[in-house]
């Protein structure tokens, strides 16, 4: 009776450490970890075009407290000069924190979903509209996870010396994050979500690209979808799939980070759109694309290649 109780509870005990190994079949702590390397590795080395970009972004000619660059070269030049190699990074923290979560989170998320519409089998393609529904997914909830992180960043990029040393300056990452929730509550925290949902577009759009370019070439030479492939064509791949959705949805990125903007006031995401178009016209909404596409064009090339390295050698 005893050896009989023995042998249930131990049977029991294996049927339930097998049912809590193979409960979350589909989620891979691998593709988290390789997120974050790659997004860490490719913000500490481009961040200053990232806030290059992001100044240009906000600079509506209206605006006092914002310097005025007349061209990329110029905007180095008098960020040095005015605020010293320093001032290129900063934001850095939140950018290599935000980064490397939402890389960590969005390649954990978006493998999780395809491998669960695949059934756990690699080799089955998907299509473009299940791969853009899965990043679409991923997409949605990096975005509600790390958009506090983001405006932190932004924030503290459009903090220049001007205001560095006023009372209302931010001394810092937490100091930021204390700041704005004291002031402005959650919703300040959550500024720039809506036009972020469209940016979800950009990544399911990239995403999907970046999926089918593989999938093509390797039916194209009779190798199955999920065959390894070469660096130089993992970065080949990265490179088409970013401009090309990079060049389709930019303007949401000008958008968001005018109302995350602390120099600027808006009612919300169609009033910005608004003001935009009345004072700037079609060029208003494609500010900073120059070294936007300087700084994400290696950026996803590195975050790629680290990937796809991290995870093919796990």
């Amino acid at each position: 009776m005893l050896v009989e109780k023995m042998n249930t509870t131990t049977n029991g005990s294996k049927t339930a450490a097998r049912s809590t190994k193979t409960s979350l079949p589909n989620v891979k702590i691998e593709h988290l970890i390789a997120g974050i390397s790659g997004g860490v590795t490719s913000t500490l080395i481009l961040h200053p075009l990232d806030l290059i970009k992001i100044r240009f972004a906000v600079n509506d000619g209206r605006t006092a407290v914002v310097p005025q660059y007349s061209g990329l070269t110029n905007a180095f030049v008098t960020i040095f000069r005015q605020e010293g190699l320093r001032g290129f990074y900063r934001g850095v923290t939140p950018n290599v924190w935000g980064s490397g979560s939402a890389w960590g989170f969005y390649f954990l998320f978006y493998n999780s979903i395809k491998t669960w519409i695949q059934g756990g089998n690699t080799r089955k393609p998907l299509g473009p509209t299940m791969h853009m529904i899965a990043a679409a997914e991923a997409g949605v909830l990096t975005l509600f996870m790390t958009n506090p992180i983001w405006v932190v960043k932004t924030r503290l990029c459009l903090q220049y010396e001007s205001v560095v040393k006023s009372p209302q300056a931010y001394r810092g990452m937490t100091d930021a994050f204390i700041k704005i929730y004291k002031h402005e509550g959650v919703r300040g925290l959550y500024k720039g979500f809506v036009p972020g949902m469209f940016g979800v577009t950009h990544g399911a759009l990239q995403f999907m690209t970046y999926e089918e370019m593989k999938n093509y070439y390797n039916q194209y030479r009779r190798a199955p979808i999920d065959t390894k492939l070469s660096t130089h064509e993992y970065l080949f791949f990265a490179a088409v799939s970013k401009l090309i959705a990079a060049a389709t949805t930019y303007p949401y990125q000008v958008i968001r980070a005018r109302l995350q903007d602390q120099h600027h006031s808006y009612e919300g995401t169609w009033d910005c759109i608004v003001k935009t178009w009345r004072y700037e016209r079609t060029a208003g909404f494609y500010k900073g694309l120059v070294p936007y596409l300087m700084h994400v064009t290696p950026n996803i090339c590195l975050v790629m290649l680290i990937y796809e390295k991290f995870t093919n050698n796990s």
